[in-house]
């Protein structure tokens, strides 16, 4: 893909809670940003791919934005739906059918876990019964195993979200807006063993959104501050890889689907890890942002601890990881999750990110998202 790809526009409904606010009104008001910030119209877009898990079908957002009649395509898969989104507006434009279009993620969950059931994931009742459809169960057992296999200990875990917060307060879109302390987050009430309360996302409201274009529709734009999207990758999970909703675990655990697209994300952007200057991963708690910078190639397993001890991943370090404090600080509204993610590289890229901002004026940038029952999607972005 390389530069034939252009994100042109970048909006975004601030995360949090907005008891007066539908999900779909979020959406509309961050596509609308995003049209605005590429300087178009509705009327411009030739396609629209968004979706939401809780808050209602994306393609009846054409009530406010302007009934023109062009395809808007509605997609759901979990954590996943942006970094699905964008897939399939990429593949879109790839086509040749079209030159420009839109993408938008937002969703708006009730307060507490999320509920899910068993039958809608291809898992037997049981499952449910026991109390393993919480994936806060899942995200401890596997962070639990990854720290005793890679000498990991606690406190990299609560330096983890101690980053996320304070990256969070300089964001003004941010839900969670207030520092706290390491042993603070290490001293909270435990929800699963070994992931305290601060250690772990809540499911939340948000939304967020791009505009996508080929390369050749550049000079219809008035006013480019283009981004390219130099790849997007996207994997399903592998048999025996350990993933939220697995009933059963082989001695022999393969990876996950996060090294194969991490991989593939980079084989098509011809670049390498090492070239990256700012990242996005998935953090729906501590330990995810710390397995996922191994699993995408940013760090051999286990070096983690000395990064964060070094503070490497600060956002005036070696590697700034989860720069508007990922999903510890924003929540995790499903649908726009991954969405946030490339509207923060874009603007981290493009030097807009205000207090937050890289100081090393970040040229190549990544992102990674994750979502059950185990599929992975990463970007490689450029200027």
């Amino acid at each position: 893909m390389n530069d034939e790809i252009a994100i042109i526009g970048a909006g975004i409904h601030p995360f949090g809670r907005h008891d007066a606010v539908t999900g779909l009104s979020m959406g509309v008001r961050a596509l609308r940003g995003a049209l605005a910030d590429a300087e178009l119209e509705w009327t411009d877009m030739q396609f629209a791919f968004g979706g939401s898990e809780d808050a209602g079908n994306a393609d009846t957002m054409v009530t406010d934005l302007g009934l023109t009649g062009i395809p808007f395509i509605n997609v759901k898969n979990g954590c996943a739906t942006g970094g699905s989104s964008l897939t399939s507006a990429v593949l879109a434009l790839q086509s040749g059918q079209y030159e420009i279009g839109a993408v938008v993620g937002f969703d708006k969950h009730p307060r507490g876990a999320f509920v899910n059931f068993p039958v809608d994931w291809s898992l037997p009742e049981w499952y449910g019964e026991l109390g393993l459809m919480m994936t806060p169960q899942f995200f401890g057992a596997k962070i639990q195993r990854y720290m005793y296999d890679h000498s990991i200990p606690s406190s990299t875990l609560a330096q983890v979200a101690e980053k996320a917060f304070y990256n969070g307060s300089l964001t003004p879109h941010a839900w969670r807006r207030d520092t706290l302390g390491r042993e603070q987050i290490l001293n909270a009430k435990m929800i699963a063993n070994p992931l305290t309360q601060y250690m772990l996302c809540s499911p939340g409201e948000g939304a967020a959104a791009l505009i996508v274009c080929r390369r050749d529709y550049l000079p219809k734009v008035t006013k480019s501050r283009a981004v390219w999207l130099r790849s997007v990758a996207f994997r399903t999970r592998l048999a025996g890889s350990f993933e939220v909703f697995s009933p059963s675990l082989s001695l022999d655990i393969s990876p996950s689907p996060t090294v194969a697209a991490a991989k593939a994300a980079f084989e098509i952007a011809g670049v390498a890890p090492q070239d990256v200057d700012v990242v996005q991963v998935q953090d729906t708690e501590s330990g995810a942002e710390i397995i996922h910078l191994a699993e995408c190639g940013f760090c051999e397993h286990g070096e983690q601890v000395e990064m964060y001890a070094n503070g490497d991943t600060r956002i005036e370090g070696r590697l700034p990881v989860n720069t508007d404090g990922g999903c510890l600080s924003n929540g995790e509204p499903v649908g726009a999750s991954g969405l946030r993610q490339v509207v923060e590289i874009v603007t981290q890229l493009r030097g807009e990110a205000g207090q937050r901002q890289v100081p090393s004026s970040p040229r190549v940038g990544f992102t990674h998202v994750y979502g059950a029952p185990g599929v992975s999607a990463c970007t490689v972005l450029s200027v």
